[in-house]
């Protein structure tokens, strides 16, 4: 997938403006495109902890839906984009391969937001990446990646999910920067409903 993504500028100062940073992270299953969504959106170039996998990750490492991948991160990758003058998201991209999970809770602390990316050809990946988001009652929406076309419409990847209705769904492709953005500028939408939401019932 990362073929179509455009290398971003090496260097590209944080504004004077930014007064208001949030930490988002982007969880999922193997190869649902996480670091292709960092990387396709980032306004500097990511940091990506990305490593071929080996021969020595046989039996552990499952590349099952995504043959064709031969890499995987081994941490997490790092982002950085500006939404307006003063709106600044720090992204964190999660590992895929469950033995590298255990680093998952720790991405959570400080995270105001999470995005769920999702693969329909393999949706029970994503039970654990919302399992432990509701475990640590992080916000989050979840994004389809179009890998080609939806063989099942929204409503049935949300009833597949048991997801609530107030949780958005939205579709994606990450390879797009442009598409990137609107899955973040709905996840921060979120955030603000719910705040507002919480400072009307006070």
């Amino acid at each position: 997938m990362d073929s179509a993504i455009s290398e971003p500028p090496a260097r590209t100062p944080l504004r004077r403006t930014a007064a208001h940073g949030l930490k988002i992270v982007v969880v999922g299953g193997f190869g649902v495109g996480k670091t292709t969504m960092v990387r396709s959106v980032s306004e500097i170039r990511p940091l990506s902890t990305e490593e071929t996998m080996t021969q020595a990750g046989a039996g552990v490492d499952v590349n099952a839906g995504a043959r064709f991948k031969t890499t995987t991160t081994v941490a997490f990758d790092f982002g950085r984009i500006s939404l307006d003058e003063k709106l600044v998201l720090y992204l964190f991209g999660a590992p895929g391969q469950e033995r590298f999970w255990f680093l998952w809770d720790r991405l959570f602390t400080g995270t105001l937001g999470a995005v769920v990316l999702v693969d329909t050809r393999r949706l029970a990946d994503s039970w654990y990446a919302i399992d432990r988001l509701e475990h640590h009652r992080t916000p989050f929406i979840v994004a389809r990646n179009n890998f080609g076309p939806p063989a099942h419409d929204l409503a049935d990847v949300r009833e597949a999910l048991s997801l609530p209705d107030e949780v958005p769904l939205i579709d994606c492709d990450a390879r797009q920067r442009s598409s990137s953005k609107r899955v973040l500028i709905a996840l921060v939408d979120h955030l603000y409903a719910l705040s507002a939401a919480r400072e009307s019932a006070r």
